[in-house]
């Protein structure tokens, strides 16, 4: 039996649990590491930013988990918001990582860029799909 949250993609071929379900995951994972430099920079964190860059960051500890329930409830606002979340997020770590960061070379902050730009990838790939099955109440 899948997570209770997920049920509701039940009626939807297996690829598109499946990417439904590891969209979840990774917003998830994204909630817990935007979180966790909150806390740890005593709720001052990415100093070294702009403040439009800080502020993007720091409101993803609630857009995170906002597009990972809705599109575990499989609704169409979920798909929209998670696709905005990843594509936004890709852009915002290429500004802070390719423009700000004037370190020579590869970085973790780069390789963490492209990463992110290829989930955003995927995830703008596979959005249709996961689109055509959400449904329900408020879609």
């Amino acid at each position: 039996m899948p997570p209770r949250g997920l049920t509701r993609w039940t009626g939807a071929p297996r690829r598109v649990r499946v990417v439904a379900a590891a969209t979840v995951l990774l917003l998830g994972y994204g909630t817990a590491v935007h979180v966790i430099q909150l806390v740890d920079a005593g709720f001052a964190p990415y100093p070294h930013l702009p403040g439009w860059l800080r502020s993007y960051f720091i409101g993803l500890t609630v857009l995170d988990p906002l597009a990972a329930v809705l599109l575990a409830r499989a609704r169409r606002s979920g798909v929209v918001l998670a696709v905005g979340v990843l594509v936004t997020d890709a852009a915002a770590n290429a500004w802070a990582n390719l423009v700000l960061d004037e370190s020579p070379g590869l970085t973790s902050g780069r390789v963490g860029t492209a990463v992110i730009a290829a989930l955003a990838v995927v995830l703008l790939v596979t959005a249709r799909p996961l689109w055509r099955h959400a449904g329900g109440p408020g879609r």
